[in-house]
């Protein structure tokens, strides 16, 4: 879990998570350009992969910087 009280540690994760958020709608944009269909089934298999994957980063990341609240 990230330590809110590091101004430093959190930004660098807030930052990180930017980055990953941009890679998944670049990858995003790619798969679902109509003008410019990726063709080769390995390629799109790949792209789909690492979306999965940063989706999964950004869902670790985003459950770190928000706080466990137990109802």
């Amino acid at each position: 879990m990230v330590d809110k009280k590091d101004p430093q540690e959190f930004l660098k994760t807030e930052i990180k998570l930017s980055k990953l958020k941009e890679q998944h709608r670049k990858i995003e944009i790619m798969l679902s350009d109509i003008r410019n269909p990726i063709l080769d089934p390995l390629i799109l298999r790949r792209l789909k992969k690492e979306k999965l994957i940063l989706k999964d980063k950004i869902h670790r990341i985003t459950n770190q910087l928000t706080p466990n609240i137990i109802a």
